[in-house]
């Protein structure tokens, strides 16, 4: 009898596992403050360039969405859409293979992949705002008369 209560204890615990490794679908939805002044070119660089950074693949750059897919150890594979504008952007899942997406929920891989596009497409903004601002700072400063 025991061997078998073990056995039991050993599938609940592999099966509790496994189900903790798929998480709810992760879609972030960014409104841009008023004050991270943007134009839709410098979202679109922004996304691209995080894109890239992140090590995923560009497959298409429209005006207003931007489509990219990333492929982990040859195993893991997931493709999204990004539609943005000068001062939103949303990150949505499109297809997977190997993340078992099934009824809303995803490998925490995907999750983790779509929290650091998330991150880093705001500090690139925010790294090209304080760009423009020390700029501009730098500028005034030279055209004051001392």
């Amino acid at each position: 009898m025991t061997y078998l209560l073990r056995a039991t204890l050993i599938a609940l615990a592999l099966l509790s596992t496994v189900a903790c490794s798929s998480k709810r679908l992760l879609t972030p939805d960014r409104t841009l403050p008023v004050t991270l002044k943007t134009d839709r070119a410098q979202m679109q660089q922004a996304i691209v360039k995080t894109l890239v950074a992140r090590q995923w693949t560009v497959q298409q750059i429209t005006p207003n969405r931007v489509q990219a897919q990333i492929t982990v150890r040859g195993q893991y594979h997931a493709e999204i859409d990004i539609p943005y504008s000068a001062d939103h952007y949303r990150i949505q899942y499109r297809d997977s293979r190997g993340l078992d997406y099934k009824d809303g929920k995803i490998h925490k891989n995907y999750i983790r992949w779509v929290r650091l596009l998330d991150k880093g497409i705001l500090r690139e903004l925010k790294d090209h705002q304080n760009e423009l601002t020390a700029r501009q700072l730098s500028e005034s400063a030279l055209a004051t008369p001392q």
